[in-house]
């Protein structure tokens, strides 16, 4: 008997260590499933976070870029595709852009289109409408702006920025619409852009303020991205060091050809001659202004740093053109927060 007592002891301890010897697997198996659970989580969260990026950026690699604009779109364009051709990109570019023009200016031919598509009226864009240029193609953003000297009057977007809008829109759903905010003429210039009919800005810095807060006005309403030359212009004119100054030494009253007076770091056009004629040009872009609004246009428009582009026009130096990357750089950082 106590042989068998202690036979059933012993072969209930057996048990009892085998019972705790399983649990004590089975959590660790358990453990061993988390672990692995846990490892495949992140993988699949890396691997999705990696395709979404890949996509995104090949959203970005090809852009079809149609213009409605002026003379200050081409300029703020003019180097856009060396830009994006440095970067490996892809970039297609429509224009309907007339010299001088407005965005009433711009609606008035899409009316007249309409009433007769065969009126020559209507045709502008070296013989073509607007609706013809637009459907040419699949257009993925399409730029709007006003004629620099009606962009600080807030009354003169309206109704024709709205109009021209919902009209694009309805020829091409897909497309969004973005806002070129054009830059305020140089700081010795004649005169500024108006803020009413009968009223003008009086400075360039005046200039800026009045038609940077009418752009951002529209661009509050339509919920459109702006592409900020105007801030970058104006940073430039600010600027101590890079600043430009007009020379006070020169004879403007009575100028020999063909001396210039000195337009160091100038971002428009300025002083120049054309045969015996001394032309003062303050409202458009030079080689160097053109590049601040490239650089502007390419970084927003690609969601691409301007940082260590190497492109730059021949007739800017290295170190202004270093400067002039900064400076847009600073502008998109501004603009995107």
């Amino acid at each position: 008997m106590h042989f068998c007592w202690q036979e059933r002891n012993c072969l209930n301890t057996l048990k009892n260590k085998n019972r705790r010897l399983s649990i004590i697997k089975m959590k660790i198996d358990m453990k061993l499933q988390f672990h692995a659970f846990i490892k495949l989580s992140i993988f699949s969260l890396l691997l999705l976070c990696f395709t979404v990026d890949v996509f995104a950026q090949a959203r970005q690699d090809t852009l079809r870029l149609f213009i409605i604009g002026n003379s200050f779109s081409q300029n703020a364009s003019a180097f856009l595709p060396q830009l994006a051709k440095e970067r490996g990109k892809t970039l297609i570019i429509g224009r309907a852009e007339l010299g001088g023009h407005s965005l009433e200016q711009h609606w008035s031919y899409v009316e007249k289109a309409e009433a007769n598509a065969d009126d020559p009226a209507g045709k502008p864009y070296n013989g073509k409408s607007l609706k013809m240029l637009l459907g040419q193609g699949k257009w993925d953003i399409i730029t709007i702006q006003q004629y620099s000297y009606l962009s600080a009057d807030t009354s003169s977007y309206y109704p024709y920025a709205n109009k021209l809008i919902a009209y694009v829109k309805a020829l091409q759903p897909q497309v969004r619409i973005v806002i070129h905010q054009t830059w305020a003429y140089r700081t010795d210039a004649k005169k500024f852009g108006r803020t009413a009919e009968g009223k003008a800005t009086i400075s360039q810095k005046e200039m800026w303020q009045k038609s940077r807060a009418a752009y951002r006005l529209l661009a509050k309403r339509i919920n459109a991205r702006i592409l900020p030359v105007g801030d970058a212009f104006e940073a430039v004119a600010r600027d101590s060091k890079y600043g430009f100054k007009p020379d006070l030494s020169f004879n403007y009253n009575h100028p020999i050809a063909p001396n210039l007076p000195d337009q160091t770091h100038s971002i428009n056009i300025g002083y120049y001659w054309n045969k015996e004629e001394l032309v003062f040009d303050p409202n458009h872009a030079n080689d160097a202004g053109k590049y601040l609004g490239g650089l502007i246009w390419y970084g927003i428009l690609f969601n691409d740093s301007v940082k260590d582009i190497r492109f730059k026009p021949e007739n800017v130096s290295e170190e202004f053109a270093q400067y002039l990357r900064q400076v847009a750089a600073r502008t998109i950082g501004k603009n995107s927060r």
